[in-house]
């Protein structure tokens, strides 16, 4: 779970920057002459467009990662109340297995 956090943090700081190129690109492209600034702009439509897909294709696997992440807990927590023990049956398995001991005590002491 921690290197999927990690991968998400490296794709969001990758967004970022992509971000920052662009307004760095739309700064040059504002001084740029007019056959270049068509080509920065045609280059900043691209990046936007891609900075667009990555952002959905991060929501879409923040949103399956907490899934998978509640569905592993809610398992947890199902296997836990399986193997918590039944202090009523047990408590009744220890009564009378110390009824056993004393009468396994009385037994041996008798033939003497």
């Amino acid at each position: 779970m921690e290197k999927d956090k990690k991968g998400i943090k490296e794709i969001e700081a990758t967004l970022q920057e992509v971000g920052q190129k662009i307004e760095e690109l739309i700064a040059k492209g504002a001084e740029a002459g007019a056959d270049v600034k068509e080509e920065i702009e045609k280059k900043i439509d691209e990046l936007r467009s891609n900075k667009t897909t990555l952002e959905a294709e991060l929501k879409k696997g923040k949103e399956l990662l907490q899934k998978e992440f509640e569905e592993k807990k809610e398992e947890f927590k199902n296997k836990k109340k399986e193997f918590e023990p039944k202090l009523k049956e047990s408590k009744g398995f220890f009564k009378e297995g110390l009824r056993q001991i004393g009468m396994a005590f009385k037994a041996l002491f008798k033939k003497k």
